[in-house]
């Protein structure tokens, strides 16, 4: 993506390409993005050209995130090619009733499973619920493959990413029903204040994204506000969620800094504090890079 175009994004539009912000004081972790993934007709990234953009703003580590099978295999080749990267393997909630339809459910576990012993994939997801664009129907077979990966993380050992939509309740039910695993991490936290709360008593990591920038997003921030410190991570999910001012244009890990001075902002933090914080996080769960 380059990085020399100075437009402005167009307002609901995409055409606009993000100009690199200011560079990060204390280099930070992307803790979730999605490299794999070309977003309305675009070029998939150069993914050599994203890790070296997102390391000249300070973010030198990604976890690339492959959560169906073509982007499984992907994420394990990158993980081997780059340093930068760890990697994470699971089925989507909204693949899970594509693929039980069709009878491919159980093959599809068993080379996720395979995939996930790889050493520098370290976590399971992104898993969970996701009703919002999946039907009644497919709920069972979701709820089922959540509790499968559940099982998964906690007998590699590995961290788990859970995709959270419109299924709050059910998700911390699952989680209660099934215990969740030691490194359990809420993806593009989405949920209210008293969430963030429960969360945080029961020892799980709330990942914030572009979202927690935008102007309507003030229930959001609330939450961030009342997450501890060391239970806060920051992702991209790119190329989707993309921070003020560039919402609507392509997300890319690089631009992570705007979230990054966002969410200090929202926890009266100097930017420094936050990104050493996020930083001493992101390796607790993870490991090293």
């Amino acid at each position: 993506m380059p990085m020399t175009t100075r437009e402005t994004p167009a307002p609901g539009g995409r055409r606009g390409v993000p100009v690199a912000p200011d560079p990060l004081p204390i280099a930070v972790v992307d803790n979730h993005t999605h490299l794999d993934i070309a977003r309305d007709g675009e070029a998939a990234p150069d993914v050599a050209h994203a890790i070296a953009a997102a390391t000249a703003v300070g973010v030198d580590r990604l976890v690339q995130i492959g959560c169906d099978l073509p982007g499984a295999r992907f994420t394990v080749e990158m993980v081997e090619r780059h340093p930068a990267m760890l990697g994470g393997v699971a089925l989507h909630p909204n693949e899970v009733p594509r693929l039980a339809e069709t009878g491919g459910l159980q093959d599809a576990y068993d080379e996720i499973e395979r995939l996930a012993a790889h050493p520098r994939v370290r976590v399971i997801g992104e898993t969970g619920l996701d009703y919002y664009r999946t039907g009644p129907d497919g709920v069972g077979a979701q709820q089922e493959s959540f509790r499968w990966h559940i099982d998964l993380a906690k007998r590699t050992g590995k961290a788990l990413q859970i995709h959270d939509r419109d299924a709050h309740d059910d998700v911390l039910g699952i989680l209660a029903q099934e215990g969740a695993p030691e490194k359990t991490v809420l993806h593009c936290f989405s949920g209210d204040l008293a969430m963030a709360r429960e969360c945080a008593e029961r020892g799980f990591y709330l990942s914030f994204a572009g979202t927690v920038t935008f102007k309507n997003a003030r229930g959001l921030r609330d939450a961030l506000s009342v997450t501890p410190l060391e239970r806060v991570l920051v992702e991209t999910d790119a190329p989707y969620l993309t921070p003020a001012p560039w919402r609507g244009a392509t997300n890319a890990p690089y631009l992570v800094p705007l979230t990054v001075r966002a969410m200090a902002g929202v926890l009266g933090v100097a930017v420094p504090t936050l990104c050493q914080a996020v930083s001493d996080t992101s390796e607790a769960v993870y490991g090293p890079w």
